[in-house]
């Protein structure tokens, strides 16, 4: 790698707001009120719980830094730096407030045969190319797609999350001193019971400070954080890529940053959704696309392995921590830094039973447990869309994978649905016998309108025929060519055929394609 100056310390102070927001009144309820940093840094109280939020986020993150960074193949200072400006600038750019961006096992996933096959500067190049096309597929609107996500995927998505958190934490319950168990034990303990008497200082911070001290002070021999790989000494380094510019390096890092790139921004943007509804808040899902896009860029361009949105990180901050601000992302970037080059022997010798415990209760936090109860009130296709999508998540331990078929399951079933609603009813005969009325009823479309060819009777019916569509819907260019279909097998019989009640859209899409498509294809 050609390394360059090194580079600036993080600024001082956190980033503000550039969007206003209100600022909570005097005597508000917490949960009422929409926290901007400008406010945050007026109240003692907000400003607290900012800096405790992102101190345990960073405690959070380090040995989660350091599994992702062996996950990828690379230094465990390639993924705690990556989680430091992945932090720091998503605080600045991104656009949903107290959500945690770092390194995360699903980039790794995606580029780790990048650095097996090609070397880490090919790895940084990758990191920086799928930060420029995040900041395109941002800039272009992508954000908007969300919306064509359901909520049963959303529900598979989080119960997915949860119990891959849950899972990841079994590798170190496995072949451990016994100790380890009663330590795990007292750590959700710590948790559970301390927010009934206070919330002043968040459960986990205590749980981990308490069983550290116990570890060290009794001399328990147990795995610590300094187990899981080396801590950085000094800061990141800005460099460019140590790669040759031409089309055969862009040939080979091109579809690993496309699906980091789409990879990066499904989590990102579903893990925003779910913040949004924790918190009863609204966020800026477009900035947040580009604001990835950025951070990684920036990633990149100091050595880090790239990363996307934390969901058991981002639920520590706002659902454990009840962080609101950028403050607390900003500190949990800068805090890690400062832990792993300032204090690493002391982080170091930080028992993974402790920060263990952290993680079984976000799991178990996260868990959408209303889903459960609600399974026999839910409609069958609602419960196998849930399913599809955990099944294939924890599967694959890819969230991608899994949004992906929840919405191709979801899709199928719903158009299997309303296809099914979709009636022709034949009316009874006019004062002219000459003449029959059909009444179609219903959403057409590809799904329902193969058989509407077989729904008339041709043989059957009188000179005249009269279909009313006053009722339905054209909605694609297959249900034009099943009209036109119909309109021919009367011809056939010298039957005339009028389709009346068209709805403007359904006429425009008839006036432009009627008698154009091959109707027999």
């Amino acid at each position: 790698m050609r390394g360059g100056p090194a580079a600036p310390l993080a600024p001082t102070h956190p980033p503000a707001d550039p969007a206003p927001v209100a600022v909570p009144v005097d005597g508000a309820p917490e949960a009422d009120v929409a926290w901007s940093v400008r406010s945050a840094l007026r109240s003692p109280a907000r400003l607290r719980t900012e800096v405790l939020a992102g101190l345990v986020v960073a405690l959070a993150l380090i040995p989660e830094a350091i599994a992702f960074s062996i996950i990828a193949g690379v230094d465990p200072r390639v993924g705690l730096f990556a989680s430091f400006t992945m932090a720091v600038t998503i605080a600045v750019v991104g656009g949903r407030p107290a959500m945690i961006s770092a390194a995360t096992g699903a980039v790794a996933l995606v580029v780790a045969p990048v650095v097996r096959e090609h070397g880490v500067d090919h790895l940084l190049a990758t990191v920086v190319l799928a930060g420029v096309l995040q900041v395109v597929l941002g800039l272009a609107g992508v954000a908007r797609l969300m919306r064509f996500i359901p909520r049963s995927v959303m529900v598979g998505f989080v119960n997915a999350l949860a119990i891959l958190i849950f899972t990841s934490q079994l590798t170190h319950l496995v072949d451990v001193p016994w100790v380890v168990y009663p330590l795990v034990a007292a750590g959700i303990a710590i948790m559970v019971v301390l927010p009934r008497f206070t919330t002043v200082v968040p459960a986990p911070l205590v749980a981990i400070v308490l069983l550290t001290v116990l570890v060290v002070a009794a001399g328990i021999a147990v795995p610590t954080v300094g187990d899981e790989g080396a801590l950085p000494e000094s800061l990141p380094s800005l460099l460019v890529p140590d790669v040759p510019f031409t089309l055969e390096t862009l040939r080979i890092v091109l579809p690993y940053a496309l699906a980091m790139a789409v990879v990066g921004l499904l989590e990102s943007l579903m893990t925003a959704k779910l913040v949004d509804e924790v918190t009863d808040t609204h966020s800026d899902k477009t900035r947040e696309a580009w604001g990835q896009g950025v951070a990684n860029v920036v990633t990149g361009c100091f050595g880090g392995m790239g990363g996307c949105a934390m969901i058991g990180q981002t639920m520590i901050n706002v659902k454990v921590s009840r962080a609101r601000t950028r403050i607390s992302t900003f500190l949990a970037g800068a805090f890690l830094l400062v832990l792993c080059v300032g204090l690493g022997d002391v982080v170091a010798i930080m028992p993974m039973a402790a920060l263990v415990a952290v993680m079984v209760m976000v799991a178990v936090g996260t868990f959408d447990w209303h889903s459960l109860r609600t399974l026999r009130r839910m409609p069958l296709s609602e419960t196998a869309v849930m399913l599809a999508t955990v099944a294939v998540t924890v599967a694959t331990h890819n969230l991608a994978y899994g949004v992906g078929v929840g919405v191709l399951v979801a899709t199928v079933l719903f158009a299997r649905r309303v296809a099914h609603l979709t009636t022709v009813t034949r009316l009874d005969a006019s004062d002219d016998d000459g003449e029959r009325v059909y009444a179609v009823e219903g959403a057409l479309f590809f799904a329902s309108s193969n058989d509407l060819v077989h729904r008339f009777d041709y043989a059957g019916d009188p000179a005249r025929v009269v279909v009313d569509l006053s009722r339905a819907h054209v909605w694609d260019a297959s249900t034009v060519a099943a009209l036109d279909a119909i309109r021919q097998r009367y011809a056939a019989r010298g039957t005339e055929v009028a389709f009346v009640g068209v709805n403007a859209d359904s006429a425009a899409r008839l006036d432009r394609l009627a008698g154009r498509l091959d109707a027999g294809h």
